[in-house]
């Protein structure tokens, strides 16, 4: 022992470097921890929260590239550690002091499992809100420092999968058919398990409902023009759940106040409480909706035409109620009831805003998607009768004849929806 402290000069650089870096390589540990540990809703809240909050929120929008840089570094420092502690047991070894040399390098390993892994990662779990936002700055520093070799990095990933694995496929975590057997061999109630089968068919059915399907369309919502103050909602939360921002003399939605989420409003300057809002394409998949909400922590998409216009919003709540209820509707979501009323056995009263796809649901019968474009009882209408519906218009359709009853304004009215005979020969539109 005597002879290990007295040779201090050769081991006690070396300690105190790799104490330095198990710091370092703790701090990404706890980093990588703390940032991905945190809940979707803890991200929302960061990103209208302090800016180190922020930045946190900000860096995982991109999570493959956060977690490269944080591997990355962890990775470089941890080699210079054992190099560092390589050579010191090297320098012990030469002076004769073997058995310190290994013990030197057993603790060496113990202590970046210790300080580097295990006691930051616990720690960080406790922790993650307020560490995430001490380190997000350091770490958005390394992240940009290793953005230059990022396309190199990738490069090789790109070489290195093709060479090693040409033909490697990720396993889908778990298929549409396993859940449509699982919820067949499960012992349940029979209303359980029609409760069951329906939000399955829900789910499945977000690939095939388009955004302009579910979005509300342009002149349901409310935008403001920041600053907003809390005097001009009028004491009522609005339509859409959100406060929705634009820029001066621009139908551009530029970001969204999630309104139902505060206990408390400030009375001015709410917009400095928005939140970022997403762009997809009025063609674009409720499933692909859904994953660009998710993946960017946002709640409101804007819905755009081929011509970059905004044409509506989706929520996710929106999409939550498409996942949830029995028989989903977004003219049920705008007009706070039913849009299909049954007036007698076989005769209904639908909206114009209806869409097609619950229209079938109430009338019991298969929908198939007509041409793009055609989603809504006012759609199908307009197609057909190639103007503007007026009172006493009317077409067959599916067996069943619409006839043009109230026009509010033009495009917006109420249609009467009767079975028609069995055997009649549609008729032109009328």
């Amino acid at each position: 022992m005597g002879q290990f402290l007295a040779a201090s000069h050769l081991w006690l650089p070396g300690a105190l470097s790799m104490m330095v870096l198990a710091a370092a390589s703790g701090f990404f540990s706890s980093s990588e921890t703390a940032l991905f540990y945190l809940s979707r809703d803890e991200l929302r809240a960061f990103q209208v929260g302090k800016p180190g909050e922020r930045v946190a929120a900000s860096l995982l929008r991109n999570p493959d590239r956060l977690l490269t840089a944080i591997l990355f570094w962890n990775l470089v420092i941890n080699l210079i550690y054992f190099t560092v502690s390589i050579v010191v047991a090297r320098r012990l070894d030469n002076e004769g002091l073997s058995a310190a040399a290994g013990v030197y390098g057993f603790l060496s390993l113990v202590g970046i499992i210790v300080f580097g892994e295990v006691i930051p990662k616990s720690l960080a779990i406790s922790i993650r809100k307020l560490l995430a936002g001490w380190v997000s700055f350091p770490l958005a520093a390394a992240v940009r420092a290793l953005d230059p070799l990022a396309p190199y990095l990738q490069t090789v990933t790109i070489l290195t999968r093709r060479t090693i694995w040409p033909n490697f496929q990720s396993e889908p975590y778990l298929d549409t058919d396993d859940l449509e057997k699982a919820v067949e061999a499960t012992e349940m109630s029979e209303t359980l398990i029609q409760q069951e089968r329906q939000l399955l068919h829900n789910v499945l059915d977000l690939s095939e409902i388009t955004a302009e399907e579910a979005m509300r369309p342009r002149g349901s919502y409310l935008t403001f023009e920041p600053p907003v103050s809390l005097s001009e909602l009028a004491g009522e939360i609005p339509p859409s759940g959100y406060l929705l921002l634009t820029q001066p003399d621009s139908e551009s939605i530029e970001s969204a106040v999630p309104i139902r989420n505060f206990s408390v409003l400030p009375q001015h300057h709410l917009e400095q409480s928005a939140e970022e809002v997403v762009v997809a394409p009025w063609c674009a998949s409720l499933a692909a909706v859904l994953q660009l909400l998710r993946s960017r922590y946002c709640d409101v998409a804007e819905v755009t035409n081929e011509y970059g216009e905004t044409i509506g919003i989706v929520t996710y709540e929106d999409i939550l109620d498409t996942i949830l209820d029995p028989q989903p509707s977004r003219a049920k979501r705008l007009l706070k009831r039913d849009p299909v009323v049954e007036l007698s056995p076989g005769q209904f009263q639908a909206e114009g805003i209806t869409t097609l796809r619950y229209l079938c649901a109430r009338l019991d019968i298969d929908f198939e998607p007509s041409e793009p474009g055609t989603h809504t009882v006012a759609g199908l209408l307009n197609e057909l009768l190639e103007r503007i519906p007026v009172v006493g218009d009317s077409i067959d359709w599916s067996g069943y004849r619409f006839t043009v009853t109230e026009v509010f304004r033009p495009g917006t009215f109420v249609a009467e929806v009767e079975r028609q005979p069995e055997g009649d020969a549609p008729e032109e539109p009328q």
